[in-house]
């Protein structure tokens, strides 16, 4: 079963690339991924003989990179050397690659720089409709904490949707944000219950979160809600760093890729100055569940289910194990693993269905187990 599989790797050869390369190679171990690097040259170098060597040496480290990438065991593609602007080569090929996200660093900047983020990096979450994950110069890849912030809109519910994918595969916590603002009266002169108008938004907001998230399998994940009121980026930032989260994965929108979480030069403030990496989804999903359907062998298919099971792919996993059990309609394990997602499910009329036809399936083989032990001391 492959999760996510091609990562578009953006590199530029700096120091702060290095853990961009040691988070792709963790993250393609995790998620079962290719990667494709890609490097990008100005387009308006005039002395061919600078030219010449330049378009040498990137061919050279591209090559080390991807050697060292193989060396993972991990499926790499050609390299990729492009001429132009780096911001739209980089889009333009995640596109003509299909790539599932791509990933950059996010820049060289001085540790007192207030704005971490690259202009690059910013131009690339702008114009792509590709998921971006960002990440943030010496910030390994290990994801324990992971922060997604909501607001009910479409853009976060793909957001959430693939947080809670990525959560179960690294077996991380996972913290879903809201915020609400409440109204302030200081400058009104008019008499009225403001504590009770921002405790009835408050009641409000809470059940349609409750709501929100009911379009969402969270059995066996591990997760936590929190609801704030106030500014939302500020409220946002606090929140990661309270919650010390490894990667923030939010929802954009927009051609400018502004979130309709927190309206416009809130949106470019936390990603601007959040400190862990991060991961923006506009219209395309970073995960795209791909099931290798042309494998015929039932141990393949019910190491699939099971996998599913536990990434919380519930009705999928139940399907790649009826796929075991057309092959051979005693495969106990296939039967068993049914009867345990409809347990999750809490659906315990169809979970003790398939227990009933696992113990039926037992009962059969025993009894072929005992006549095959008489036969040999008895001719019948």
């Amino acid at each position: 079963m492959i999760l996510l599989k091609k990562v578009l790797l953006a590199t530029d050869f700096s120091k702060s690339c290095e853990n961009v390369v040691k988070t792709a190679i963790g993250l393609a171990k995790t998620i079962q991924s290719k990667i494709i690097l890609i490097h990008v040259l100005p387009d308006d170098i005039i002395n061919e003989k600078a030219k010449l060597l330049l378009n040498e040496a990137a061919i050279r480290e591209l090559g080390v990179i991807n050697d060292r990438i193989k060396s993972e065991d991990i499926k790499t593609d050609e390299p990729i050397l492009e001429y132009g602007s780096h911001y739209d080569k980089i889009v333009q090929t995640a596109d003509n690659i299909n790539a599932n996200v791509i990933l950059i660093g996010s820049g060289e900047k001085s540790k007192n720089d207030v704005f971490q983020l690259g202009t690059t990096a910013e131009k690339i979450i702008r114009k792509s409709n590709k998921p971006v994950w960002v990440v943030k110069k010496d910030n390994p890849l290990n994801v324990k904490n992971i922060f997604c912030p909501i607001d009910f809109s479409p853009e976060s519910n793909r957001a959430l949707k693939n947080a809670i994918t990525i959560t179960r595969r690294f077996k991380a916590k996972l913290i879903i944000f809201s915020v609400y603002e409440l109204y302030y009266s200081g400058l009104l002169r008019i008499k009225h219950d403001w504590d009770e108008e921002n405790e009835n938004i408050s009641s409000e907001h809470l059940r349609n979160f409750n709501s929100f998230l009911e379009d969402f399998n969270l059995i066996d994940l591990n997760w936590d809600k929190e609801i704030q009121s106030g500014d939302p980026a500020t409220e946002i930032l606090g929140a990661i760093s309270r919650h010390k989260s490894d990667l923030l994965i939010m929802g954009t929108t927009g051609k400018s890729g502004l979130s309709k979480l927190i309206m416009g030069s809130v949106t470019e403030k936390v990603i601007r100055e959040v400190p862990c990496s991060f991961i923006t989804l506009k219209s395309k999903d970073i995960i795209d569940l791909q099931l290798e359907a042309e494998i015929r062998d039932i141990e393949s298919h019910c190491r699939t289910a099971r996998q599913l099971m536990k990434d919380g792919f519930l009705k999928e996993s139940i399907n790649e194990f009826k796929v075991c059990l057309s092959i051979n309609g005693m495969h106990i394990p296939s039967l068993n693993g049914i009867a345990k997602v409809y347990e999750k499910l809490d659906d315990n009329k169809n979970a003790e269905k398939y227990k009933n036809m696992a113990r039926y399936v037992l009962s059969k083989i025993w009894d072929r187990k005992i006549e095959g032990e008489i036969r040999k001391f008895y001719k019948f």
